[in-house]
């Protein structure tokens, strides 16, 4: 008993297990970093380059078109009994805790007003500085509220994954056996390529839905790559080996 529980194979076997998960968690936080730092980018070059006239209203007019979705069509979710309100919530709670608990929107009402001329120290610097700026930082903080909505969103989305992959688990499954007692050929290749496309479209789903510089209806993002996701699982157990 003594020797199993201190095997060095287990040990590593669990250690293993766990960097795996750390390793799986950071790199999907890194994906929301590059999906919101990305998204503001563009923002900032679409007020430059393709939509001047329209300034900060362009962020806000996606907030209100991104919560209206919400209150038209997905008024019930497995997740949440009313979802307008959950994506509102979780907006406002990002904007609590990345502007006003970091000091951020304080910080902006000390900078915005101009300074006095009699005024010294670092304010009026900062206030020269931030002045310029100031539609690029609202939009930012805009943006981010617009993130936080598309996540919530995502997030209550997730059960259509879980009932497509079932499905598709099921008749992938049927397929598998239809093969096996049909003497159909094995196929590792595709297999192991579909295997390697499951996560992939997951996460593209996401990265691509928060990213994207302009609103769009859920429908048209979540169904079609839910299908495809759906379709990759649906490839990966028909074409899982005959024998284990």
């Amino acid at each position: 008993m003594a020797e199993a529980a201190t095997d060095p194979r287990r040990t590593v076997v669990q250690q293993g297990l766990f960097t795996r998960g750390l390793a799986t968690i950071s790199q999907a936080i890194l994906w929301l970093l590059f999906s919101l730092l990305f998204s503001i980018i563009v923002e900032w070059v679409g007020m430059v380059i393709w939509w001047p006239e329209q300034g900060l209203d362009h962020s806000r007019t996606m907030l209100a078109k991104e919560i209206s979705y919400l209150d038209t069509d997905f008024r019930r979710s497995i997740v949440t009994s009313d979802p307008a309100r959950f994506a509102k919530e979780v907006a406002d709670g990002s904007y609590h805790y990345l502007f006003e608990v970091t000091r951020v929107v304080a910080f902006i009402h000390w900078v915005s007003p101009p300074s006095r001329q009699e005024e010294q120290g670092m304010r009026p610097t900062l206030h020269k500085i931030y002045w310029p700026l100031v539609e690029f930082v609202i939009a930012a903080m805009q943006v981010t509220q617009v993130f936080s909505v598309r996540l919530a969103i995502l997030s209550l989305a997730t059960p259509v994954f879980l009932l497509f992959s079932l499905v598709a688990l099921v008749d992938g499954l049927v397929q598998r056996d239809l093969r096996r007692w049909g003497g159909g050929r094995e196929s590792s290749f595709v297999y192991h390529y579909a295997k390697k496309a499951v996560l992939p479209l997951v996460v593209i789903t996401w990265v691509t839905y928060l990213a994207l510089p302009f609103s769009l209806h859920p429908t048209f993002i979540v169904i079609p790559f839910a299908a495809l996701f759906a379709f990759a699982v649906a490839v990966t157990a028909s074409t899982f080996k005959k024998y284990l």
